[in-house]
């Protein structure tokens, strides 16, 4: 049965279509339609692109996100073009920042950058529709009735699970390769508009985004030492200012015993538990009571019962600490 229907199973993914639009026609224009782009899923079809010197890409926003801040506020929702840039930067930024540490998928971003920088892609944002539809339109230089190029619509996203690269994570997606010129042209017009009506990403944008991701060329030593302090200590450097440094006036403040808490409470986090073994008077009491409190802030005090078992000696000694702690 012929069908121009096709899903992504048995490998026949929007990534192997892709591949035989691109090699079997002479592309010049790429238009792309979508609710959700990713570095990820571009870099994996860039070497696709390569002779196609025109590539314009409109993306959708979360706008029942800023709808909903409107009316909580109390006013009509008016798109707020600064505010709908920020917004798409922030997830464009979070993308990258997500994304697995690969040299290739570093290369992937660089080349997404220098692309828009360059103008090679163009990247539009719609401040006003909840775009929800996935187009891709595949036009010749000559684009006519006789030279009609095609278009593939459908749920696939341009991301690496909706194009069908993912290894282990693809979506089931389902979509349709229409030729002809009626439908090349209809889906073209349709997306004129929408061009018209959504707000440019320009060069020195997408330079500000860059300089806030690590694959900004020129860190500073002193950004390279703290990434170095990340990477190698990960959480374990996240104090909880809250919990650690709000002690009572009769406590004093020692270094050893706030590394015990934040070591003993990303255990507990971990491992649903452990054991604080220590010689007397170093003050387990004071870093179990320091742990119990930045769990209570963290689970949140309806969601939290804390049972202490102690010998009867001890009885006045762990209240006390718990009273003075504020538990």
């Amino acid at each position: 049965m012929s069908t121009n229907f096709f899903t992504n199973r048995d490998d026949n993914t929007l990534f192997k279509k892709f591949e035989g639009v691109f090699e079997d026609n002479d592309i010049n224009s790429f238009d792309v339609l979508v609710g959700y782009f990713r570095s990820s899923g571009y870099f994996k079809v860039r070497n696709l692109l390569e002779d196609v010197p025109f590539i314009r890409i409109i993306v959708g926003i979360n706008t029942d996100k800023l709808i909903q801040e409107a009316v909580n506020s109390g006013q009509m929702y008016f798109p707020n073009l600064d505010k709908i840039k920020k917004e798409y930067f922030e997830d464009f930024k979070k993308d990258i920042q997500n994304s697995e540490y690969k040299k290739e998928i570093e290369d992937g971003v660089v080349k997404l950058v220098d692309d828009i920088k360059s103008g090679k892609v163009q990247i539009k944002i719609h401040p006003s529709k909840k775009l929800h539809a996935k187009i891709y339109i595949f036009r010749p230089l000559r684009f006519s009735a006789h030279s009609p190029g095609s278009v593939i619509t459908g749920s696939s996203n341009l991301t690496d699970s909706g194009i069908g690269t993912c290894r282990n994570d693809s979506n089931y997606e389902f979509n349709v390769l229409l030729l002809g010129y009626d439908n090349v042209k209809f889906a073209s017009d349709e997306f004129e508009i929408l061009w018209k009506q959504s707000l440019e990403i320009t060069k020195d944008d997408i330079e500000t985004v860059k300089k806030g991701t690590y694959i900004y060329e020129n860190p500073t030593p002193f950004e390279i030492y703290i990434k170095l302090l990340i990477e190698y200590f990960g959480d374990s450097i996240e104090y909880d200012l809250n919990s650690l440094n709000d002690l009572p006036v009769n406590f004093k403040r020692l270094t050893y015993q706030m590394d015990a808490v934040n070591l003993g409470f990303k255990k507990l986090l971990a491992y649903d538990g452990f054991i604080l073994a220590d010689v007397v008077g170093l003050g387990k009491t004071v870093i179990a009571t320091l742990i119990a409190r930045q769990f209570l802030n963290k689970n949140g005090k309806d969601n939290t019962k804390i049972l202490v078992v102690y010998p009867p000696a001890l009885e006045y000694n762990w209240k006390n600490t718990f009273r003075e702690f504020g538990i």
